[in-house]
């Protein structure tokens, strides 16, 4: 019997036709659900609920969000405590189990590396069957493939090639031919979508943009992309790159996903975002993402560091800093780095308070963290935005937070499965991903100096019905994560 089908006689069995599930202890019938959420302030960014009501459980389904008493095998008292979806990252690069925990501390119950996707899809669902903490899935990486095609393929975990011919020359129409076929493979394999990371391969011509954004419009998957450049400086501001892939969108009818557009657009990013509405008033699905810190993190040997990459952003080599040690770079010691065939992770200072600020208030703006080791935002991106935003400043209400982190990621993915239109949600019928969280007291502790510091004040994270985090602590010995997958998997 399939998941689907069992959850719906489960249903069935236990909500009857008109009729109510027995709540009584003494009736002698057994618990109707697996787990009961109760007395909590359930919050469903959707519908928009904010009421104290209870929730049931059951096969991994959320079965009746009631204000009546409900019975089940365990019981998670919430009173005082904001029950909300599970927060959904589309930005995750770092796909370890240690990440992961530190994932689910901070409210994150699906991680999905959406922006540049991974070298092999195949190999990477099959690695995190039934070893996945939460939930997880890729997009057919545009990068990947194309150093494949230039016959220098990237391994895991490295997402990006060092700069070299695969991301500085022109594909030949016969290396174009190996790139669509191999991105046609990954889609097979269950891709969500295509990653591409322009930034990283500046030998990718316009034209060959655009054939990638009709290949995944002929799939009806969304493109989630690093645009081309950044800065001021023209030709190759931030305003042109973010025109470039507006324009692809708008010419194939792809769907578009602009991602970090804070650390890719800088000052200009207000400017970015106010394009991005301009699309969409005009029928463009074009959405966007960012995270709220100071620093982007890279790769110091990529082509984002080619010649230039200073006047463009108008900063020095002391605006690169290493995590873990905090060095500060020099010249010597960044022409030394990027010259090595080894990936070395760098802090990238480039932005303000004031601007990433007006970015995570900004209706148009999901969040996602980018998530990497040795950066805090792969720790604490989403508590951060309940304690700063929600909390101190106050330029988000707790409602819209939770509809960035949750519903707004789920919504972008739709198109590439049906089974986004079950997440993000908290209501019944949807997938059993919930946080209880207390909002007084919800907070990351991860910083530069120490990247890895877990977030407090979750107090449970349910994954797929399953219990991760109990009282503030990772459940040992279970991984509840399954794979999301696009519709176009070849069965």
């Amino acid at each position: 019997m399939s998941r689907t089908l069992a959850t719906f006689v489960s249903l069935m069995l236990c909500v009857g036709v008109g009729a109510q599930p027995s709540t009584s202890p003494s009736s002698g019938a057994s618990p109707p659900y697996d787990l009961v959420i109760v007395g909590g302030r359930v919050m469903d960014p959707e519908t928009g609920l904010d009421a104290i009501r209870n929730v049931g459980i059951t096969r991994g389904t959320i079965a009746r969000i009631s204000s009546e008493s409900l019975n089940g095998k365990r019981t998670l008292d919430a009173r005082g405590l904001v029950v909300a979806p599970g927060f959904i990252d589309l930005h995750q690069h770092a796909q370890d189990e240690a990440s992961s925990r530190l994932k689910a501390l901070d409210g994150v119950t699906s991680g999905l590396e959406m922006e540049i996707g991974v070298p092999d899809v195949g190999a990477f669902l099959l690695r995190k069957d039934h070893h996945s903490l939460i939930h997880y899935g890729s997009t057919a990486s545009h990068p990947a493939a194309r150093a494949r095609a230039f016959g220098t393929p990237i391994d895991d975990p490295f997402l990006v090639a060092p700069s070299g011919p695969s991301t500085n020359e022109a594909s030949t129409p016969a290396q174009s031919q190996a790139i669509r076929q191999r991105l046609e493979d990954e889609i097979r394999a269950g891709a969500l979508g295509i990653g591409m990371g322009i930034q990283y391969t500046p030998g990718a011509t316009r034209a060959e943009v655009i054939d990638i954004f009709r290949l995944a419009a002929s799939h009806r998957l969304p493109v989630f992309t690093h645009v081309r450049s950044f800065g001021r400086l023209e030709p190759g501001s931030s305003i042109e790159a973010v025109s470039e892939v507006i324009g692809a969108a708008a010419v194939t009818g792809a769907a578009l996903q602009i991602v970090h557009i804070n650390s890719s657009c800088v000052a200009d990013a207000p400017a970015c975002i106010e394009m991005v509405a301009g699309a969409r008033a005009r029928g463009l699905d074009i959405t966007t993402e960012a995270y709220p810190y100071l620093a982007g993190m890279t790769t110091i040997n990529s082509a984002l560091f080619n010649p230039g990459w200073r006047e463009k952003l108008g900063v020095d080599y002391d605006a690169l800093h290493l995590p873990n040690t905090g060095e500060v770079l020099t010249k010597e010691r960044f022409d030394a780095l990027h010259a090595s065939p080894e990936a070395q992770p760098v802090l990238l200072f480039v932005n303000t308070p004031a601007t990433v600020d007006a970015v995570i208030a900004a209706p148009l703006v999901s969040i996602a963290s980018d998530g990497e080791d040795g950066h805090p935002r792969n720790a604490g991106t989403f508590t951060h935005i309940l304690a700063r935003y929600v909390r101190d400043l106050r330029s988000i209400t707790l409602m819209d937070a939770i509809r960035k982190m949750s519903l707004m990621p789920a919504q972008r993915l739709e198109t590439a499965t049906a089974s986004a239109r079950r997440k993000g949600r908290l209501q019944a019928g949807a997938d059993a991903d919930v946080v209880v969280f207390d909002p007084a007291t919800v907070t990351d502790h991860a910083t530069y100096a120490a990247p890895r510091a877990p977030s407090t004040g979750m107090q449970y994270v349910v994954v797929d019905g399953t219990v991760l985090v109990d009282h503030g602590q990772i459940v040992d010995g279970v991984y509840p994560g399954q794979a999301i997958l696009g519709d176009r998997r070849q069965r």
